[in-house]
């Protein structure tokens, strides 16, 4: 797979224009297969998209090309496609003489569920790379180029064992898309390319887009997923980590590293090459050098839970000074789930019993020399702000949330400016107004004359909820930014036969986790 050379780019205009022709999106797509099996294709399962494609046209003969992998007829194909070009430019080969017709390089799928048959002397073609539709987040019609077979999911994993090989769309990289600030920049960086999903988002909102990977095959995919969905080109840069691009600063910094903690750099794609969580680390220390003020890093990222260290203080400590960060972790794994599921990503469980028993035992084996107990996997936000005060807040949140979230995270670090900027006396003479998608909610015994508690919740972005006290639900109703927070804590302390000094006193604290979470805003912004 590695050692396969890649199409060329040149000509990818015509085969751009052919396979939006035939409804080859993410919405011809659905419409194709069907709610359940484009779901179960997005986990990698490909039974029911074979099942739908059966019949004729260049929309099933283009998912079976480069979705499942599987041979065509050469009359289907170029009834759907610029054959001769597809086949010169390398997107497309013919199948040797001989060959299993029915299936393609993936070597999936029966003779018999292919449509038709081959001519006499016709033969047959199928695809050299993975080609898969992708909707942007305005409708763009975009297309991710990446090696076959290796779209990512499924209970079996990728299961590939060459060193070099490229992956396409998958759940960690749609995560960290849906959660990049996406306003208007003049430059930005994505940091191991991979086939080019994060600098092809970039692309809509940056002048000037890099992408730099240590596998040059990367930058050749990422080249193509640009080409084919039309978006301008990137410069693309070989090299590790910040390397490449030497003393540059930019406006927006993207990273999907290579973040899986084992023991050795088996595959270019998911190992670092460094101890433990290293490569996170030193990834997320170093970009603080590489922002221009105001700028955003944002990064995915697994780390260590050792033994007698507190996990918030390890990330605490990656942060580079002049930084605000918001660290998120999504979900924790003990190391023996941990090591599970990569090994399964890479099919070691599909090798001899022993062998498998072996690499397991070095998981655990590096795990227990390192002091790990488990594994964090999150989201690391760094802005540059170069402030006296940086505000640092690592928090655990495992709970659903609403994609996308670049407006939440810019939203965060909004508020850190504006409560960093206003201390207590200054937030009692602020407005404020309770935030749009925010609802109360009443918890207590039916019929009960009082609720044991008040619940402020978000409807949409982190879709936080908190418990508030009788003041605090009486403040969050009435603010719609016509009275300052001192005057309305000061008619809460008259209903309430309050000392209104007291409750000036012990409120702005709640009123600053209330903005900080999200649940208010200042009114004047």
């Amino acid at each position: 797979m590695s050692t396969t050379s890649l199409p060329s780019p040149d000509r990818a205009a015509p085969l751009r224009a052919a396979l939006l022709a035939a409804g080859f999106t993410a919405d011809g797509l659905l419409d194709l297969l069907g709610a359940p099996a484009y779901a179960a294709l997005a986990r990698a399962e490909t039974v029911p998209a074979v099942r739908a494609t059966r019949g004729d046209g260049p929309l099933a003969t283009l998912t079976r090309l480069f979705l499942l992998q599987h041979a065509v007829p050469a009359s289907a194909a170029a009834a759907a496609l610029p054959l001769e070009d597809a086949l010169a430019d390398g997107w497309l080969e013919r199948v040797p003489a001989g060959a299993h017709a029915g299936a393609g390089a993936a070597g999936d799928g029966p003779a018999d569920d292919a449509p038709g048959g081959d001519a006499p002397g016709e033969g047959s073609v199928r695809a050299r790379v993975d080609v898969r539709p992708y909707g942007g987040p305005d409708g763009e019609d975009w297309f991710i180029v990446s090696d076959l077979g290796c779209a990512v999911g499924g209970a079996g994993g990728i299961g590939s064992r060459e060193e070099g090989v490229v992956l396409g769309v998958g759940g960690a990289s749609t995560t960290l898309a849906g959660i990049t600030v996406r306003t208007p920049v003049g430059s930005a960086l994505d940091l191991g390319t991979g086939s080019g999903i994060q600098a092809l988002h970039a692309s809509q909102h940056a002048t000037r887009v890099t992408a730099t990977d240590v596998n040059p095959r990367a930058l050749d995919f990422t080249r193509l997923t640009l080409a084919l969905s039309a978006a301008p080109a990137a410069e693309l840069l070989v090299g590790s980590l910040f390397e490449p691009i030497g003393d540059t600063t930019y406006d927006l910094i993207v990273s999907n590293p290579p973040f899986v903690i084992s023991p050795g750099a088996r595959l270019t794609y998911r190992d670092g090459g460094m101890g433990g969580d290293d490569l996170c680390r030193t990834l997320v220390q170093q970009a603080g050098a590489h922002l221009n003020p105001g700028g955003y890093a944002q990064f995915l990222a697994n780390w260590q839970h050792v033994e007698g260290e507190d996990w918030h203080d390890r990330l605490r400590s990656w942060v580079p000074r002049g930084c605000d960060a918001w660290i998120v972790q999504r979900e924790v794994q003990d190391v023996t789930q941990y090591a599970e599921l990569w090994l399964r990503d890479a099919g070691d469980h599909r090798d001899d019993p022993a062998a498998y028993e072996r690499r397991y035992a070095q998981w655990l084996e590096e795990f227990e020399a390192r002091k790990t107990k488990a594994v964090g996997f999150g989201w690391i936000t760094l802005r540059r702000t170069d402030a006296d005060r940086p505000s640092i807040v690592v928090e655990e949140w495992p709970h659903p949330v609403e994609q996308p979230l670049g407006d939440t995270v810019r939203a965060h670090f909004e508020r850190q400016d504006y409560l960093r900027e206003h201390d207590d006396a200054a937030l009692l003479e602020g407005r404020f107004r309770i935030v749009e998608e925010v609802v109360q909610e009443q918890v207590g015994l039916p019929g009960a004359e009082d609720p044991e508690h008040v619940v402020l919740r978000q409807n949409r972005g982190m879709r936080r909820a908190t418990k508030v006290d009788t003041v605090g639900a009486g403040f969050a109703g009435v603010c719609d930014g016509s009275l300052t927070a001192g005057r309305i804590l000061d008619a809460i302390a008259q209903l309430m036969q309050q000392d209104p000094v007291v409750l000036r006193d012990r409120t702005p604290e709640a009123i600053r986790l209330l903005v900080e979470q999200g649940f208010l805003e200042p009114a004047d912004r």
